[in-house]
Parts: structure tokens; C-alpha cells; sequence
């Protein structure tokens, strides 16, 4: 399903569950969850071999996959990527750093946000008035929901970009329902790519099957006149909604 919303030169791989029994860690990753849960274990273990199927398609041989000291992945040299995983689906997405400069993707259950006061911390009043007028045009979507995933989506894009941590009000959500996209305006300096300053994040979102998808990307700007390549496949599926 992630495939539809990313450009490509994107290659994706997802799981709708994890394998049965014990998960067992790819040599190398055995100490990254020290005392995990075995959910825990599981749905890392099963969207880290996700990673590698995608990786796998670039031509990139299996390998651990580390993450960070912001406990993001660490990609291999040339690539970059996003993960993600919630109850019943585990994704990754990658590419070549010589296509996209970034990208971000994100799963969530499609449902309200949950906890009293939540979409006003995640959100301006701009922001709440827009997922009003939204819920009047297309009442099947948790537009609350959708929100906080986009923002999911463009802080996995930003953060690698920039080292620094992105507030949800940092960042102003509108959505445009007729093509399932979105466009993410910043309000604080964005990251330069390739000499040019990111103001926005463009990005799309996918209702299917109890999950709500958001994914964005940035391309490189020596790409970025090179028109509908690198935009999302019209031609893939997106499933039923």
C-alpha cells in the first residue's frame, strides 16, 4: 500500500502481522533491544527485515541496521529511508541518496486520536478549523488522525536533513482530499538541499483496510524539474478504502 504515496525511485516493503514463534534478531541486531517486551521484539524484528527487503530491490546485500543516539535507523552510505510499524503493519521505504534527500513514512491505526486535549497539542487553530471543513467533505476519514501521521511523516524527512527536533506546531498541515495529498508549510528555517531552501514538505496519505498511511518526500533539486517521474505512480494500486 505505502508504494502508492512515494515517488519511483522509492522502493517499499511492508508486513500486515510477524512471523509465528520466538522473533529472532538478524545477526548484529541482537543488542539493540536490551529488556524489549516481546511485542516490542517482534514488530522491530519484523519491520528491520522489511528494511532489508526494500533494500534488497536497490541491490543492497542484507546487513544489520543499527539505529543512532536519536535511536533513528542508520541507512548505508547512499541510501536513505524510513521506517514504520503499528498494530497489524510494519513498513520501510528506501532510496538512493542521489535521488531523494529525504523521506518519511507513517502508520497508524485509523481512528481518533486518543486522550482528551491531544489535537490541540498536535495542532493550531488553523490546523483544527481546516480538519472541520475537511470532515464535511469527506466524513470517513479521522482528519485528526491524519494530521498527526503527516507530521509523523515530515518530522522522519526533516530530522535526518537537520539533526534537530521539529515541533508539531512548527509546521502548518493542509490537505487537499480530491488527490489524497498534502502539503506541509514550515514556520521555522528549513533545511538547505542542494543549495535550495525547503519551505515545505509535499506528501500524500492512503486510507485502506483500518490504517491510516501518510508518507512525504524531498527530492533533490537538480530533479526537481524532471516532472511526473518523480511523482507518486498514478498507475499503482492504492487498494480499497
Amino acid at each position: 500500500m505505502i508504494e502508492g504515496l512515494l515517488p519511483r525511485p522509492v522502493a517499499t516493503a511492508e508486513a500486515f502481522g510477524d512471523p509465528a514463534g520466538e522473533p529472532v534478531p538478524f545477526p548484529g541486531e541482537e543488542h539493540l533491544l536490551p529488556g524489549a517486551v516481546p511485542a516490542r521484539r517482534r514488530e522491530f524484528t519484523t519491520a528491520r527485515a522489511c528494511a532489508r527487503r526494500a533494500l534488497g530491490r536497490l541491490g543492497v546485500p542484507p546487513a544489520p541496521l543499527p539505529y543512532d543516539s536519536s535511536r533513528a535507523p542508520v541507512w548505508p552510505d547512499g541510501f536513505v529511508g524510513s521506517i514504520t510499524h503499528c498494530t497489524g503493519y510494519r513498513a520501510a521505504a528506501v532510496a538512493r541518496a542521489a535521488d531523494l534527500a529525504a523521506l518519511g513514512i507513517d502508520a497508524e491505526p485509523h481512528g481518533p486520536l486518543d486522550g482528551t486535549g491531544v489535537l490541540s497539542m498536535v495542532s493550531s487553530a488553523e490546523e483544527r478549523a481546516h480538519l472541520a471543513d475537511l470532515a464535511a467533505v469527506r466524513p470517513d476519514v479521522h482528519w485528526d488522525r491524519a494530521l498527526f501521521s503527516a507530521k509523523e511523516s515530515v518530522f522522519k524527512a526533516w530530522f535526518p536533513l537537520t539533526g534537530r527536533w521539529l515541533d508539531f506546531k512548527e509546521a502548518t498541515v493542509a490537505f487537499r482530499p480530491r488527490t489524497e495529498s498534502f502539503t506541509a508549510r514550515l514556520h521555522v528555517e528549513g533545511p538547505l538541499v542542494d543549495g535550495v531552501r525547503t519551505t515545505a514538505f509535499e506528501g500524500g496519505f492512503l486510507v485502506s483496510g483500518g490504517l491510516m498511511l501518510t508518507a512525504t518526500s524531498v527530492r533533490r533539486a537538480t530533479l526537481a524539474g524532471r516532472g511526473a517521474e518523480n511523482d507518486p505512480d498514478p498507475s499503482r494500486p492504492r487498494g480499497p478504502r
